[in-house]
Protein backbone atom coordinates (compact mmCIF):
# COMPACT_ATOMS: atom_id res chain seq x y z
CA UNK A 1 0.00 0.00 0.00
CA UNK A 2 1.04 3.51 -0.73
CA UNK A 3 1.79 5.71 1.74
CA UNK A 4 1.76 9.41 2.05
CA UNK A 5 5.06 10.81 1.66
CA UNK A 6 5.75 14.99 3.37
CA UNK A 7 7.70 16.75 0.56
CA UNK A 8 7.46 20.14 2.42
CA UNK A 9 6.06 22.78 5.06
CA UNK A 10 4.87 26.07 4.42
CA UNK A 11 4.33 28.55 7.49
CA UNK A 12 1.50 31.00 7.10
CA UNK A 13 1.85 34.64 7.93
CA UNK A 14 0.06 34.99 10.89
CA UNK A 15 -1.80 31.56 10.82
CA UNK A 16 -1.00 27.68 10.19
CA UNK A 17 1.54 25.27 8.89
CA UNK A 18 0.52 24.20 6.18
CA UNK A 19 2.30 19.95 4.90
CA UNK A 20 2.02 19.05 1.15
CA UNK A 21 2.44 15.53 0.89
CA UNK A 22 2.76 13.02 -2.30
CA UNK A 23 0.73 10.01 -2.77
CA UNK A 24 1.58 8.17 -5.66
CA UNK A 25 0.97 10.74 -8.58
CA UNK A 26 -1.61 12.56 -6.53
CA UNK A 27 -0.64 15.72 -3.88
CA UNK A 28 -2.43 16.94 -0.97
CA UNK A 29 -2.06 20.24 0.97
CA UNK A 30 -3.06 19.32 4.81
CA UNK A 31 -3.44 21.52 7.90
CA UNK A 32 -3.28 19.07 10.64
CA UNK A 33 -6.22 16.44 10.20
CA UNK A 34 -7.59 18.58 7.59
CA UNK A 35 -6.96 17.93 3.56
CA UNK A 36 -7.77 21.23 2.37
CA UNK A 37 -6.84 20.22 -1.34
CA UNK A 38 -6.01 17.51 -3.57
CA UNK A 39 -5.18 16.91 -6.85
CA UNK A 40 -7.68 14.01 -6.54
CA UNK A 41 -10.75 16.31 -5.64
CA UNK A 42 -9.95 19.36 -7.90
CA UNK A 43 -13.64 19.66 -9.69
CA UNK A 44 -15.33 22.23 -7.50
CA UNK A 45 -12.48 24.96 -8.03
CA UNK A 46 -12.40 24.44 -11.87
CA UNK A 47 -15.89 24.66 -11.37
CA UNK A 48 -15.44 28.25 -9.26
CA UNK A 49 -13.74 29.76 -12.82
CA UNK A 50 -15.51 28.03 -15.44
CA UNK A 51 -19.38 28.97 -13.77
CA UNK A 52 -18.15 32.28 -13.06
CA UNK A 53 -16.83 32.90 -16.71
CA UNK A 54 -20.12 31.46 -17.43
CA UNK A 55 -21.73 34.48 -15.85
CA UNK A 56 -19.57 37.25 -17.25
CA UNK A 57 -20.15 39.70 -20.37
CA UNK A 58 -16.79 41.56 -20.57
CA UNK A 59 -15.13 40.96 -23.79
CA UNK A 60 -11.61 41.49 -21.90
CA UNK A 61 -12.68 40.09 -18.68
CA UNK A 62 -10.04 41.14 -15.55
CA UNK A 63 -10.45 38.70 -13.13
CA UNK A 64 -8.67 38.44 -9.41
CA UNK A 65 -7.78 35.32 -7.91
CA UNK A 66 -7.59 35.14 -3.96
CA UNK A 67 -5.51 32.28 -3.26
CA UNK A 68 -3.58 30.02 -5.51
CA UNK A 69 -3.33 27.19 -3.73
CA UNK A 70 -3.12 24.28 -6.22
CA UNK A 71 -3.93 26.41 -9.43
CA UNK A 72 -7.13 24.38 -10.48
CA UNK A 73 -9.21 27.91 -10.48
CA UNK A 74 -5.75 30.07 -12.25
CA UNK A 75 -5.95 27.40 -14.67
CA UNK A 76 -9.69 26.59 -15.42
CA UNK A 77 -9.69 30.51 -16.00
CA UNK A 78 -7.12 30.45 -18.57
CA UNK A 79 -8.43 27.75 -20.61
CA UNK A 80 -11.60 29.99 -20.94
CA UNK A 81 -10.48 33.56 -20.89
CA UNK A 82 -9.54 35.50 -24.38
CA UNK A 83 -6.16 36.39 -25.44
CA UNK A 84 -7.06 40.56 -24.08
CA UNK A 85 -8.28 39.29 -20.34
CA UNK A 86 -6.02 39.60 -17.45
CA UNK A 87 -6.16 37.28 -14.60
CA UNK A 88 -4.27 38.64 -11.27
CA UNK A 89 -3.70 36.18 -8.98
CA UNK A 90 -2.98 37.06 -5.00
CA UNK A 91 -1.31 34.20 -3.36
CA UNK A 92 0.56 35.10 0.32
CA UNK A 93 2.43 32.19 0.36
CA UNK A 94 6.05 32.11 -1.85
CA UNK A 95 6.41 28.93 -0.40
CA UNK A 96 3.01 27.83 -2.36
CA UNK A 97 3.94 29.51 -5.33
CA UNK A 98 7.56 27.50 -4.87
CA UNK A 99 5.37 24.01 -4.93
CA UNK A 100 3.66 24.79 -8.11
CA UNK A 101 7.30 25.30 -9.83
CA UNK A 102 8.45 22.53 -8.05
CA UNK A 103 7.53 19.49 -6.90
CA UNK A 104 3.92 19.96 -8.61
CA UNK A 105 5.38 21.46 -12.12
CA UNK A 106 3.60 19.03 -14.09
CA UNK A 107 0.56 19.75 -12.50
CA UNK A 108 1.25 23.58 -12.80
CA UNK A 109 2.05 23.17 -17.03
CA UNK A 110 2.52 26.70 -18.56
CA UNK A 111 0.00 28.47 -16.61
CA UNK A 112 2.89 30.59 -14.31
CA UNK A 113 4.41 31.43 -17.89
CA UNK A 114 1.09 32.36 -19.44
CA UNK A 115 1.33 36.43 -20.15
CA UNK A 116 -2.67 37.14 -18.86
CA UNK A 117 -1.18 35.75 -15.53
CA UNK A 118 0.10 39.33 -13.17
CA UNK A 119 0.57 36.60 -9.66
CA UNK A 120 1.26 39.07 -7.19
CA UNK A 121 2.79 37.78 -3.19
CA UNK A 122 0.23 39.38 -0.97
CA UNK A 123 -3.46 38.97 0.71
CA UNK A 124 -5.98 39.29 -1.84
CA UNK A 125 -7.93 42.05 0.79
CA UNK A 126 -4.49 44.27 -0.29
CA UNK A 127 -5.84 44.39 -4.42
CA UNK A 128 -9.21 44.93 -3.40
CA UNK A 129 -8.20 48.16 -1.56
CA UNK A 130 -6.31 49.16 -4.80
CA UNK A 131 -9.05 49.01 -7.05
CA UNK A 132 -11.12 50.95 -4.59
CA UNK A 133 -9.31 53.97 -4.01
CA UNK A 134 -8.50 53.88 -7.87
CA UNK A 135 -4.40 52.57 -7.85
CA UNK A 136 -5.41 49.76 -10.04
CA UNK A 137 -8.68 49.17 -12.31
CA UNK A 138 -12.25 47.52 -11.16
CA UNK A 139 -12.52 43.79 -11.72
CA UNK A 140 -15.30 41.87 -13.51
CA UNK A 141 -14.98 38.92 -10.86
CA UNK A 142 -13.28 38.55 -7.82
CA UNK A 143 -12.89 34.50 -7.14
CA UNK A 144 -12.34 33.80 -3.54
CA UNK A 145 -10.82 30.17 -2.85
CA UNK A 146 -8.88 31.85 0.51
CA UNK A 147 -9.06 28.98 3.20
CA UNK A 148 -11.46 26.70 3.65
CA UNK A 149 -14.70 28.88 2.59
CA UNK A 150 -16.05 31.32 4.92
CA UNK A 151 -14.96 29.41 8.34
CA UNK A 152 -11.44 30.02 8.36
CA UNK A 153 -8.66 27.47 9.50
CA UNK A 154 -5.68 28.35 8.06
CA UNK A 155 -5.11 31.84 8.95
CA UNK A 156 -8.11 34.31 11.17
CA UNK A 157 -7.08 37.65 8.89
CA UNK A 158 -9.37 35.45 6.49
CA UNK A 159 -12.63 35.95 8.05
CA UNK A 160 -12.23 39.62 7.97
CA UNK A 161 -12.46 39.41 4.24
CA UNK A 162 -15.86 37.11 4.53
CA UNK A 163 -17.23 39.74 6.78
CA UNK A 164 -19.56 42.08 5.88
CA UNK A 165 -17.12 44.63 5.58
CA UNK A 166 -15.14 42.72 3.47
CA UNK A 167 -17.84 41.68 1.50
CA UNK A 168 -18.71 45.77 0.99
CA UNK A 169 -15.35 45.81 -0.11
CA UNK A 170 -15.39 43.63 -2.71
CA UNK A 171 -18.66 44.61 -4.06
CA UNK A 172 -16.92 48.25 -4.04
CA UNK A 173 -13.78 47.20 -6.12
CA UNK A 174 -16.26 45.48 -8.94
CA UNK A 175 -17.45 47.00 -12.60
CA UNK A 176 -21.12 47.36 -11.77
CA UNK A 177 -22.21 43.81 -13.59
CA UNK A 178 -19.66 42.34 -11.72
CA UNK A 179 -19.25 38.82 -9.31
CA UNK A 180 -17.69 37.99 -6.70
CA UNK A 181 -17.61 33.99 -6.31
CA UNK A 182 -16.67 32.69 -3.22
CA UNK A 183 -15.79 28.97 -2.66
CA UNK A 184 -16.56 26.74 0.56
CA UNK A 185 -16.07 23.37 1.67
CA UNK A 186 -19.50 23.75 3.77
CA UNK A 187 -22.75 25.06 3.44
CA UNK A 188 -23.07 28.82 5.37
CA UNK A 189 -26.75 30.25 5.81
CA UNK A 190 -25.44 33.05 7.46
CA UNK A 191 -22.54 34.14 5.00
CA UNK A 192 -25.09 34.07 1.99
CA UNK A 193 -26.91 36.44 4.49
CA UNK A 194 -24.08 38.63 4.84
CA UNK A 195 -23.69 38.43 0.92
CA UNK A 196 -27.38 39.82 0.87
CA UNK A 197 -26.53 42.61 3.45
CA UNK A 198 -23.55 44.02 1.32
CA UNK A 199 -26.09 44.64 -1.81
CA UNK A 200 -25.33 41.85 -3.50
CA UNK A 201 -27.58 39.30 -5.88
CA UNK A 202 -26.74 36.25 -4.56
CA UNK A 203 -26.99 32.58 -6.59
CA UNK A 204 -25.96 29.43 -4.44
CA UNK A 205 -24.80 26.39 -6.46
CA UNK A 206 -23.97 23.16 -5.10
CA UNK A 207 -20.86 21.37 -6.87
CA UNK A 208 -19.56 17.88 -6.62
CA UNK A 209 -15.54 17.34 -5.78
CA UNK A 210 -15.27 15.46 -8.49
CA UNK A 211 -15.92 15.71 -12.39
CA UNK A 212 -17.53 11.77 -12.14
CA UNK A 213 -20.60 13.16 -9.93
CA UNK A 214 -18.66 11.82 -6.76
CA UNK A 215 -17.18 13.07 -3.92
CA UNK A 216 -17.76 15.64 -1.05
CA UNK A 217 -20.43 18.77 -2.05
CA UNK A 218 -18.90 21.79 -1.64
CA UNK A 219 -20.92 25.49 -2.27
CA UNK A 220 -20.23 28.19 -4.85
CA UNK A 221 -21.88 31.39 -4.20
CA UNK A 222 -22.26 34.20 -7.16
CA UNK A 223 -23.26 37.25 -6.17
CA UNK A 224 -23.44 40.46 -8.32
CA UNK A 225 -23.30 43.48 -8.01
CA UNK A 226 -26.30 45.11 -9.98
CA UNK A 227 -25.47 48.61 -9.27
Amino acid sequence: MLQRELIDTAQIEDGERLELYAHGRDFMIVLGRNELMSTRMRFSEEQLADLTIDRLHSESPRILIGGYGMGFTLRAALARVPDNAQVVVAEISEKIVEWAQGPMAELTGEAMSDPRLDLKICDVAALIDDAIDGTCEKYDAILLDVDNGPDGLVREDNNRLYSRTGLGKARDALKVGGIVSVWSAAPDPAFRRRLKDAGLEVEERRVRSRPNNKGAHHIIWFARKTR
